[in-house]
């Protein structure tokens, strides 16, 4: 009868520690523009910066039981150079040409302001999350300067815990998102285009 009871215990609580625990997740998401951007510029030369205005590289945690061992993050050196392609990638959609340094050229600047991962902290499993991203961009010609903000979300609920494939898949959807609005804003092409 012992050994009984000790087995269910046991059992129980190897399944609830399956329920409450989740391990820590590195994403290495894949931002892409989303949408054909209208040329507007005739090949003139852009400098290009991609920087990140975060002050953590944890965008939040999975929840759970013990939501200090769920953390999720996003590392700077992974994320930075897949967006400044994309940014440079949109520059040449707008009819520019991206370079790395060329005096008196018109500058672009996009920071990664802000990506989190916000998940109930209430319950055991992970039911749903909020993924938002916001990017900030400063354009600089000559002594014409332009500055906006830019940023996506997105409410997912879940039947069970997210993976790693799925959260890397949300938030590069965030990130996609953010990055396009931006693209999309035509004041940003007219004054580099000036």
């Amino acid at each position: 009868m012992l050994q009984r009871l000790l087995f269910g215990l046991i059992a129980v609580t190897s399944l609830t520690l399956v329920g409450c625990a989740h391990s820590p997740q590195q994403l290495s998401p894949q931002p892409k523009l989303t949408a054909q951007l209208a040329p507007v510029g005739h090949g003139q030369p852009v400098v290009v910066r991609v920087v990140d205005g975060r002050t953590s590289q944890a965008l939040g945690t999975r929840g759970g039981l013990y939501p200090e061992t769920s953390a999720i993050t996003v590392s700077s050196k992974d994320v930075l150079p897949k967006l400044q392609a994309q940014a440079e990638a949109a520059v040449r959609l707008l009819g520019f040409t991206p370079t790395p340094n060329a005096y008196n050229a018109p500058q672009l600047t996009v920071t990664l302001a802000d990506l989190k991962y916000q998940s109930p902290k209430q319950g055991l499993y992970v039911t749903e999350a909020t993924i938002s991203a916001t990017f900030r961009a400063d354009v600089n010609n000559g002594g014409r300067r332009y500055s906006g903000r830019y940023g996506a979300s997105l409410d997912q609920r879940f039947g069970m815990a997210p993976n790693q494939e799925t959260n890397t898949k949300l938030v590069g959807d965030v990130l996609s998102d953010a990055l396009t609005r931006l693209f999309k804003d035509q004041t940003i092409g007219q004054v580099l285009g000036q």
